[in-house]
């Protein structure tokens, strides 16, 4: 009656994927990496053109380089590439490079490669996923390049993994608010990375990647400044000494900047030194730590000091109101820091400068002006004047009313700010009168350097506060006007991880392609596991454009539930986005059908759930309706399908998943979905239980003997089922009605179930161990009526007046409505010997007895119903002789002697009854 149907949707690979005439894009190689980075092989084409051979330096260094980045995050996996041209061939390293990266698991691929057409598909799954799962736009290339081995677009692939991983997406301590905040959609990762050298390295005029570092002493410089005093000597190096510069550098930074030589300084000094590998060199550097027992020698610089702040600012100063500003020490080396505030009148004004104790080793110095005019501000370091110094600030006005100033805007929202993700707020000062508007942000540990910010005005009363926030946490954002904190400040703000709309899963029957009908309720689920905060937003868009209804209704912390009803058939287009970005696979097409009715029932374990490499079962009775059943199973794997006919209208179904994940169970009719397919299980990885091992005995799951309105029992025995898990045991009726079941825990690892069933026929005990069906689960009992055997009658000619010997006779037993009971009937003659009897059952509740008395007597007919004998038991029968002498005539027997012996003619004349 069923036949089944393995349907693999692969998650990522689909089997239908023709790896090699599947195109990719990837900007690499042949184009610009990003449309803002400047970067493009094609600026370098003319260069290329006139030198292609296959050890041209550009080429070289840069496979070089590229091979060694790679090397040092497949460290972490043991693998290593000793060839970039031809080690990923065959998909394998390059798979396992991209999830070091990422940190995730790719889909399904081909672990040996014996063929082409698998080193195609491997290629393939990792392209796809780049382009897919990690938004990474591809361009000009295809798996058949790799698997090639073409190194042009091989070098490209890995330039733009570098160029998203190690440039793009870190973010970096100390980087530039202007770098960050700078243009509208912020800097290319050209300018970044050379924004943040550069106010890194402020001595050293650095404009390129290439030719200002050929003479080594910007690396210098660089590791100085990322570690002062590691390299104090950069200053008097000589550019002819290029090589021996550079080596010094880059080796001090190896050891302990932990910074590895991707590039070497024969390398770097070369004039056609490769731009993109001196890219992923310098890469490391911002992130890059001091290691405990540095030999630091530290060089003190005062031009190296920066100050910051509303308090050295030319205007905006107002008298009686403090004012503040920043000094920053941290490539400067270790000393002194003076401030000197004096007045129009030449006096020096009171002072206050507070070292901060962060790494940037900052000072804030404050101070009050009391007299309008300009003021100069000095400050020295070591004794020594600092660059721009003095200040010249005009302070103008008297402080204004901080009361009458408000701020608002999302980066004082209490959530919804995400750690790297820009975000602002605005300051009204309107009718407050004259003051500097100052905002300070402290981190969740109370440091406030971390953060990324700036303030703007942007009218005449309107100031604007943009910032970047570095760490996750409560940050407290205070905002002052003329030296006093405004109303409401602090605010408590709540920085969270990005959210990465990528990471989101959404999954449920009410996405599936097909199977949701009308009128149905379709259902779904979103997961924002691990994606950080952001705003959910689903939309379903129904036949015609029109927007359907749907409701969305938080069930956990990361758990969205969805539900809409379709009312007309058609295709129904459902997007999902978070935090403004739609995630994978969305938008989601669902075909809804017409309504259809169907006496079609499903149940069990296998509809909701299981456990990889264990078989999930589920239960399919037809109730008598015909058409051809069939079964498919969607999901991140094959599952091979089994299907059992029970012979009764029901089919038993078993499917092995091999992969966890959510699997779309297909129940067919006519190659239709049943209403409510299909189901949806959450398959989960296989666990330290075992539950075929677990076994289930007793009365309450014997086929026959459990009798209606009267409790039964069964006892589960999960001793050698590992470690212990959840138990699951229901009833079903034959209606489908759940019937009470108590279990008692009987601390031994053992359980006692028992359940009462109130209507006979069939039942369905289910038992489930940690989601997966025990051994012979479902178990089918026949419950019977309680039996009554007063209710048993007996009528008939057998047991009635006329029975005769030797002549066959029957009667009949009806049992209709006493329950289910065997039927005994004992016929004894007058001396107590048993009489043979024939007993039909006419499968209606009723019985026939045929019986032949072999001579003439009183009988008795004993019956016994469900072991116990009827009222009128026993029931006498006379039986007559089979001839009636009353009516025997005898003629010619006159008045005689009989004893004469003369023979006389007599007639006898019987007449047979």
């Amino acid at each position: 009656m069923c036949c089944a149907r393995d349907k693999d949707v692969l998650t990522g690979v689909a089997s239908n994927l023709q790896a090699s005439d599947k195109k990719f894009e990837i900007a690499s190689n042949m184009q610009s990496v990003d449309e803002k980075s400047g970067i493009s092989y094609e600026d370098e084409e003319d260069e290329m053109e006139r030198d292609l051979a296959e050890d041209a330096v550009w080429k070289r260094i840069q496979q070089n380089t590229f091979t060694r980045w790679a090397n040092e995050h497949l460290k972490s996996i043991n693998k290593v590439i000793n060839n970039l041209e031809t080690d990923l061939s065959d998909g394998l390293k390059l798979i396992g490079l991209i999830e070091v990266l990422s940190g995730k698991k790719l889909p399904r691929h081909n672990k040996k490669t014996c063929f082409r057409s698998q080193k195609l598909e491997n290629v393939s799954v990792a392209l796809k996923f780049l382009e897919e799962d990690e938004g990474i736009k591809i361009v000009n290339i295809d798996s058949t390049d790799i698997v090639d081995c073409k190194l042009k677009l091989i070098l490209g692939l890995i330039w733009t993994l570098i160029l998203h991983y190690s440039i793009s997406m870190p973010m970096w301590e100390g980087e530039d608010a202007d770098l960050v905040l700078g243009s509208k959609g912020g800097p290319s990762p050209k300018q970044r990375l050379l924004g943040w050298i550069q106010s890194k390295v402020p001595d050293i005029p650095i404009n390129n990647f290439t030719s200002d570092w050929n003479d080594g002493r910007a690396m210098g410089a660089l590791v100085d400044a990322v570690a002062p005093g590691l390299c104090p000597d950069w200053p008097e190096w000589s550019p002819n000494n290029a090589l021996q510069n550079a080596s010094e550098a880059m080796g001090l930074a190896n050891d302990w900047l932990n910074v590895p030589q991707l590039i070497r300084p024969e390398e770097m000094v070369n004039p056609k030194v490769d731009e993109l590998s001196m890219m992923t060199y310098l890469s490391q550097y911002p992130n890059a730590k001091l290691q405990p027992g540095a030999p630091l020698h530290p060089r003190v610089n005062p031009n190296r000091v920066r100050c910051y702040g509303p308090g050295i600012e030319p205007a905006g100063v107002v008298c009686g109101a403090p004012t503040s500003f920043t000094v920053e020490t941290f490539s400067a080396g270790k000393g002194d820091v003076q401030v000197f505030i004096e007045n129009p009148i030449g006096h020096l004004e009171p002072v206050e400068v507070t070292f901060n104790n962060d790494r940037s080793r900052t000072y804030t110095v404050t101070y009050t002006a009391k007299m309008e005019g300009l003021h100069k501000v000095k400050v020295l370091f070591t004794g020594k004047e600092v660059p721009k110094s003095p200040y010249i600030v005009k302070v103008e006005g008297t402080a204004g009313d901080f009361k009458k100033v408000t701020a608002s805007g999302p980066g004082l929202d209490p959530t919804g700010v995400m750690v790297g993700r820009p975000t602002y707020f605005d300051v009204f000062t309107k009718d407050a009168g004259k003051g500097q508007v100052e905002v300070i942000i402290l981190d969740q540990l109370g440091n406030r350097n971390t953060t990324l910010y700036r303030l703007v005005k942007i009218s005449e009363y309107v100031y604007r506060c943009e910032y970047v926030a570095q760490n996750i946490g409560v940050h407290s954002i205070n905002v002052f006007f003329a030296g006093q904190q405004i109303p409401k400040s602090p605010f408590g703000v709540r920085v969270s991880p990005v959210a990465d709309s990528r990471r989101i899963r959404a999954y449920g029957r009410g996405l599936q392609s097909n199977g949701v009908r009308v009128k149905e309720l379709a259902d779904f689920k979103v997961s924002t596991a691990d994606t950080g905060e952001g705003d959910l937003d689903v939309k379903v868009i129904g036949p015609g454009g029109v927007k359907e209804k749907i409701e969305v209704k938080k069930v956990d912390e990361t758990t969205y539930e969805c539900i809409y009803k379709p009312m007309k058939e058609g295709r129904y287009i459902i997007t999902i986005s978070y935090g403004g970005q739609e995630i994978p696979r969305s938008p989601f097409e669902v075909n809804v059908g017409p309504h259809k009715e169907s006496k079609i029932r499903a149940y069990g374990p296998g509809l909701k759930g299981g456990v990889v490499g264990l078989p999930a079962i589920f239960t399919v009775e037809t109730n008598g309706e015909t058409g051809s059943l069939g079964f498919a199973i969607e999901g991140p794997c094959q599952a091979k399908i089994d299907c059992q006919d029970n012979g009764d209208g029901s089919a038993d179904i078993c499917y092995l998943p091999t992969a966890p994940g959510q699997y779309a169970v297909h129940i067919l009719c006519d190659n239709e979905d049943i209403p409510k397919s299909p189901y949806i299980a959450e398959i989960l990885p296989k666990a330290d239980f075992f539950p075929e091992r677990v076994k289930a005995y007793g009365p309450g799951l014997e086929k026959n003997g459990v009798i209606q309105g009267q409790c039964t029992d069964f006892t589960i025995d999960a001793r050698k089922a590992g470690n212990p898990s959840s138990l699951d045991v229901s009833v079903m009726d034959e209606n489908y009605k759940s019937v009470d079941v108590k279990i008692q825990d009987n601390k031994d690892g053992t359980y006692k179930c028992t359940y009462c069933p109130t209507s006979k026929n069939k039942h369905t005990v289910q038992v489930n161990f940690a989601g997966s069906a025990i051994s012979n689960s479902p178990f089918r009992v026949y419950v019977s009526e309680p039996t009554d055997s007063s209710k048993v009658k007996v009528f008939g000619p057998g047991v009635e007046k006329g029975v005769k010997a030797q002549i066959p006779t029957h009667f009949n037993v009806d049992a209709q409505g006493c329950g289910k009971g065997d039927l005994q009937i004992l016929l004894t003659d007058e001396k107590g010997k048993q009489v043979p009897v024939q007993i039909q059952d006419n499968e209606d509740e009723t019985y026939t007895v045929d019986y032949v008395s072999p001579t003439p007597g009183t009988y008795k007919v004993t019956v016994m119903f469900a072991g116990e004998e009827i009222p009128n038991s026993p029931i006498k029968v006379n039986i007559q002789p089979r001839v009636d002498v009353s009516k025997i005539k005898v003629d010619g027997l006159e008045s005689s002697n009989v004893n004469s012996l003369r023979r006389k003619k007599i007639v006898v004349s019987m007449t047979l009854l």
